[in-house]
């Protein structure tokens, strides 16, 4: 059994940090599914951005559409819908088997809308109608914004893939719009069963004190604050009032590791897979990782539920000089504008094609 399945068994569900037309129409996607288990996969501008620009894959399309007079945003998001949809109709066997436990896909709202409520709101409704698949999530950014949209969404009754968490602070905050967004549906007589994972950001805190912090404590941050917040889920899971929750129908809003390829070409290529394996969690992973995971991985047991090292490894760091609240604040603004930096790219590509 190769260790994708082991990791399986564990209780942890891997994802593809990936979608190409190309793994849909050549069939990779699937050997994913039959071969590794792979259990849903989620979409960003990043993703779409190198996959219009660095491949053809999209040219036939893109040109058919821009004859029929679509362009810009319009014209990619019914790229991308359409890959979606044919990636959340593989999937749905998985879905169905596991009562809507697996094989979610995700598609993101437009980052230019990080800092406004309503506007995001409204393009996850919209985003959500269109998909038309019961197993797709909206990736909805936790920011201070993000999550006023989060729990309207949630009470609306759209699943949520919550984006650019960064902390143990930020995590508690989608979590709590979560509960409320379920509990104003139980109290409007609502089913409470609506889907949610929170996706936390892990490799980019060690991206972000690199050239900072101690040889000692290379390549520390991100798991010591996953573990962090994987303690929080934890408790959170275990409090009278989530199960008073969960007594009444409602779904746990999974704890999901994302940004986990490794970025130090000195450090493991599946280190921060074989060290955020737990339970109840979900770990979306790039393709590159897959593969290493699945020749060379090794699972190795589940993370401590009360976070092991976390608190020594984070005061470590406190010691060192290093302001992980702060820190948090600033990658989560970076990842916004990183996405936003791709979506204009991703604009430019589609235009640049689209004349072609």
């Amino acid at each position: 059994m190769n260790s994708a399945l082991q990791l399986h068994q564990l209780g942890q569900r891997l994802w593809l940090d990936n979608i190409t037309r190309g793994l849909l129409t050549s069939g990779t996607l699937k050997q994913y599914i039959d071969d590794y288990d792979i259990s849903g996969l989620t979409s960003n501008p990043s993703i779409f951005e190198a996959a219009i620009h660095g491949a053809d894959f999209y040219d036939e399309a893109i040109r058919a559409k821009s004859t029929a007079g679509r362009e810009g945003e319009q014209l990619f998001l019914e790229l991308a819908l359409e890959d979606l949809q044919q990636a959340a109709d593989l999937f749905l066997p998985m879905h169905e088997e596991s009562h809507g436990l697996d094989g979610w896909v995700s598609m993101e709202v437009s980052p230019l809308l990080v800092h406004d409520a309503e506007g995001t709101l409204r393009e996850a409704r919209t985003l959500h109608e269109r998909l038309q698949r019961k197993n797709a999530f909206i990736k909805i950014p936790g920011t201070e914004a993000g999550v006023k949209a989060i729990e309207e969404a949630i009470f609306a009754g759209i699943p949520v893939n919550v984006t650019l968490l960064f902390s143990r602070a930020q995590y508690l905050a989608a979590a709590e719009a979560y509960l409320r967004g379920v509990q104003r549906r139980l109290d409007a007589g609502l089913d409470p069963k609506v889907a949610s994972v929170a996706s936390l950001f892990v490799s980019r805190w060690d991206a972000g004190v690199k050239d900072t912090a101690p040889a000692a404590l290379q390549n520390k941050l991100g798991i010591a604050v996953a573990r962090q917040t994987y303690a929080a889920y934890r408790e959170l899971l275990a409090s009278p009032r989530w199960r008073k929750l969960a007594e009444a129908g409602a779904l746990p809003q999974r704890l999901l590791w994302a940004s986990t390829g490794t970025k130090d070409p000195e450090a493991s290529d599946v280190l921060y897979v074989e060290s955020l394996m737990a339970p109840q969690t979900i770990n979306t992973v790039p393709e590159k990782t897959l593969k290493a995971f699945v020749d060379h991985g090794v699972v190795n047991g589940s993370m401590p539920p009360e976070g092991g090292d976390a608190e020594k490894v984070l005061a470590q760091f406190a010691d060192a000089g290093v302001d992980v609240e702060a820190l948090a604040a600033r990658l989560q603004h970076e990842g916004a504008e990183s996405f936003s930096k791709s979506w204009r790219q991703l604009m430019d590509v589609i235009a640049e094609k689209s004349k072609a």
